[in-house]
Order: structure tokens, then sequence, then C-alpha cells
């Protein structure tokens, strides 16, 4: 992988990993479009780099992760993150079967989009309670909902935002429980995909490329720390429909190529 491939990468997975338009899935189009997609340490660093992305939540959200009463916060954190890692742990060969085929990912881009159009009209009653206020209960169901993004093209934001709207909160409520839940999330996916890497492949960790992923960390959190305000202006204006039309239409064309 060339630098300005890993910048590139990184650039992608800053702008998308909290849209609803899935971040894991347009870095594995990206990849295989420049045709590196299966080199090993590219599919580490497509899941790595989201670290130095979801860090920028831990800025922005300083006060609320060091907040004076740090206990059901962090709670919450752990019960929504439990069910993803114990899926992950045992499904772990199949997911990454799942991220083999551009096929899976333009399917569920396109049957993702269709959902996130008629998101809005399903959930028009949600109070604004702030997303501190989420019970023990509440946070095991967005949990839930964050298993289905396990499965590439589907989106960990959608879908905790999604699960965040059936439990009565806000466009802005959820979408920041969202952005919380991937810190913990992305932190296990990137020490035991790093750790599985380094049993089978420890060549890889060289200086070049320890110096590739340190460089798309640092970009994909200063892109990322850019457009979480961006998209929380957007989404509590406008909601998903746009979102939705853009999946459907990048899921048909990754549909039709790599079909032919």
């Amino acid at each position: 992988m060339e630098w300005w491939q890993a910048v590139l990468i990184a650039i992608v997975e800053g702008l998308t990993e909290f849209l609803p338009i899935s971040s894991t899935g347009h870095m594995v189009l990206v990849a295989a479009a420049m045709g590196i997609h299966e080199d090993a340490w590219v599919k580490l660093f497509e899941i790595a780099i989201q670290l130095g992305a979801i860090l920028s939540v831990v800025v922005l959200y300083r006060k609320r992760f060091l907040t004076s009463n740090p206990v059901p916060f962090y709670r919450n954190l752990f019960l929504a993150f439990l069910p993803a890692a114990v899926f992950g742990l045992l499904f772990k060969s199949l997911i990454d079967e799942f991220l083999e085929s551009t096929f899976i990912i333009g399917c569920t881009l396109f049957l993702g989009g269709i959902v996130l159009i008629y998101v809005d009209k399903w959930f028009i009653k949600t109070s604004d309670q702030p997303a501190k206020s989420v019970s023990p209960a509440k946070a095991v169901v967005i949990g839930c909902f964050q298993v289905l993004a396990m499965v590439p093209g589907v989106s960990r934001s959608a879908a905790t935002i999604i699960g965040g709207l059936s439990q009565g909160f806000g466009r802005k409520q959820a979408a920041e429980f969202s952005f919380f839940l991937a810190v913990p999330t992305m932190f296990g996916a990137t020490a035991k995909s790093t750790w599985d890497l380094w049993s089978e492949h420890p060549e890889l960790f060289d200086a070049g490329n320890l110096g590739l992923l340190l460089m798309g960390n640092a970009v994909a959190f200063v892109v990322a720390a850019l457009a979480i305000r961006g998209f929380i202006q957007y989404l509590t204006k406008h909601g998903f429909y746009w979102f939705g039309w853009y999946r459907i239409a990048l899921g048909a064309l990754v549909i039709y190529f790599s079909m032919g």
C-alpha cells in the first residue's frame, strides 16, 4: 500500500464513519477499486484507522466521557457493546468472508437505503431526552441493533441510530449515543484484528507499515472531527431521506459491476 492510498482510505473513513452509509463498505470498495483489498495489511488498516476516527468523539465530547457521575454512562456503554462483542468473537470467520464480497456490500447498501428512506416516517414521535439518560435495558436493545452492522454495508452508525430512535430518542441524542458506543466497539475490533494479524504475520508490522497506520489514524481523526458536527446539524434538520437514496444508487452500481 502506497502512502497516497493510505491517505485516501483514511479520508473515506473519516467522512463516512459517523454517516449512515457504511464506512467499512466504502473503504472496501475504494481498496477494491485500487486493487489492494486482498492484502492482509490493508484489511487491518481498514479496521485500525477507525480507531483514529472514533478518538475524535472522545475529544469533541470529552466532558461527557469525564462526567462527574461516570458509572451510569460507562455501564450503559458496556451493556450496549456486549452483544456485538459476543457475536464478533463467535462469528469472526464468517464476518471476514462477508468482507471479501463486494456483491454482499452492494446488496446491504441497497436494502439499507430503502430502510433509511422510511425511517423518518417510522419514528416521527421521538422525545428530546439526553443520551446520558439511556437505561440499561435500552442500552442492550441498541447494542443488539449494532450486531446487524457486523454485515459489511449495513452501517454501524445507521443501525445504532435507528436503535436509539426505536427507544424514543430524538435524532441528535440517538446519533450522539451511537458516537459514544463507537469508542469501545472500534477499540475492541482494532485490538482483536491487530492481535490476530500479529499472530499470523508478525513480519507485516515493520516501520513502513506502522508509519502508514499512524498517518492513517491521524488523517481519519482530523476528517472525522470535522465531519461530526456537520452530520449532527444535517441529521437534526433533514433526517435520513437523502442518505437512503445515496445508498440505493451506490448499491445498485456495486451490484451491477460485481456481477459483470
